[in-house]
């Protein structure tokens, strides 16, 4: 995500909705000033985290989301922020 995303509680409230779908993966800062999540669960799901992430938290303001399609890993459990 790009735009207004870090300082505002964007990773945090990405790990709340993460678990509260049930979602798999980790959201972190970048350098540019972006944050990056991987995300796996079910389609549905995942295009639910998809629909936050475009909006992000209260005081966020996403100009942009970038969609990757990635493997799996069926080890992965719980989300996590990473630093």
């Amino acid at each position: 995500m790009t735009g207004v995303v870090q300082g505002v509680g964007f990773r945090y409230s990405t790990r709340d909705a993460a678990l509260r779908l049930d979602v798999a993966g980790w959201v972190r800062n970048l350098p540019s000033g972006a944050v990056e999540v991987l995300a796996q669960g079910p389609a549905q799901l995942i295009d639910e985290m998809i629909g936050f992430l475009t909006d992000g938290p209260r005081y966020a303001r996403v100009s942009a989301v970038q969609i990757t399609e990635a493997d799996t890993d069926p080890a992965r459990a719980g989300f996590e922020i990473l630093l």
